[in-house]
């Protein structure tokens, strides 16, 4: 029997671990349809670590929602993680969450040492300096020689990496806030240098904190940052207008959150499970010179879907920037990327 609780977190954890958000076409039990969703995860107790070692370079929010699943599926034990942060408070915090298992490390050469997969989650700015920590790590005799590094790092294309570290095996991929609660999608690629037995490494690494989605062509990588990297901030902003609209309307800021809430929440699921077209499941809604027809008459008027598709192209550039690429690129500008197929 499927239970539902009074929070809208609680629902998503909930439905989480009752199966509904499976890596399977919609199944039957009893009298309900289970939701169709590429989020999975293999909960596991008994098994071998994937890695020997992993080392976390940063332990901000992206990374610590990475390295709770990852012990707590057993997919690499704490004992086999080391950290480090520039903050040593952020460092014994997450070590305490963890029961003092994960070990904490006074410098980037200390932490990387005899680490199989490094996990590089630093600020942009902070990268030059890591990069010359892993280059004296080299010099130590610290870094082995098989090494692979994977970077959460927006907007650093992989030749950032290669010549910034010597590192041959890199895998640059671009997770969402999600993650911290096991539902986020993260697009990744990575050198030739990494075989299929390690992608499928890296893979099961990502996939523990949601859904990971490999593409060949690194480009897709900052195309992913403007719809599912940055995403999260444009349904947020889309969230909290709706919100402050219920309570102009006379709701409580309390009610009107959680009808707010649940609506994105269920539209989202009901749009997952039947796979149909967003237009036709929006046609649905909307009757002829109805509620719903003069509010998205307001939304076309405004430009809505202009605005949206707008935000989505300035963050691509943005994310191409920083990376040092040719930003000139969207409708109305002299170069267009070419339309692929992913």
């Amino acid at each position: 029997m499927l239970r539902y609780p009074s929070s809208t977190k609680a629902l998503c954890r909930s439905l989480f671990k009752q199966g509904w958000f499976v890596g399977n076409p919609p199944l039957k039990s009893g009298s309900h349809s289970l939701v169709y969703s590429p989020f999975h995860r293999t909960f596991s107790t008994k098994r071998e670590s994937v890695y020997d070692k992993i080392s976390f370079i940063g332990v901000g929010k992206m990374a610590s929602a990475l390295i709770a699943p990852l012990v707590e599926t057993s997919i690499q034990p704490a004992e086999k993680i080391s950290v480090y942060d520039v903050s040593a408070s952020a460092m014994d915090h997450i070590a305490k969450v963890h029961g003092g298992r994960l070990k904490t490390s006074a410098s980037i050469p200390d932490a990387v040492d005899g680490a199989d997969l490094i996990v590089m989650a630093v600020k942009p700015q902070s990268v030059a300096t890591v990069y010359e920590e892993l280059r004296k790590a080299r010099e130590l005799s610290l870094l082995r020689d098989d090494v692979t590094l994977l970077s959460i790092i927006a907007g650093k294309p992989i030749a950032s990496f290669v010549e910034g570290t010597g590192i041959a095996k890199i895998a640059r991929s671009m997770p969402n806030t999600p993650a911290q609660i096991g539902q986020g999608v993260t697009v990744w690629c990575c050198t030739p240098d990494i075989k299929l037995e390690e992608q499928k490494k890296i893979e099961e690494v990502l996939n523990s904190f949601g859904k990971s989605i490999y593409v060949e062509d690194e480009s897709y990588i900052d195309m992913s940052t403007a719809i599912s990297g940055s995403g999260p901030a444009y349904i947020f902003l889309l969230i909290e207008s709706m919100i402050d609209a219920g309570v102009d309307m006379g709701f409580s800021r309390e009610i009107a959150t959680t009808l707010v809430h649940q609506t994105v929440l269920g539209s989202t699921m009901y749009a997952m499970e039947t796979g149909e077209h967003p237009v036709i499941l929006r046609n649905r809604v909307t009757s002829p010179a109805g509620t719903t027809a003069s509010a998205l008459y307001e939304l076309e008027n405004g430009k809505f879907r202009t605005v949206i598709k707008d935000a989505v192209w300035a963050c691509y550039r943005r994310s191409l920037e920083m990376g040092g690429s040719n930003s000139n690129v969207g409708p109305g500008r002299s170069s267009t990327p070419p339309k692929k197929n992913v």
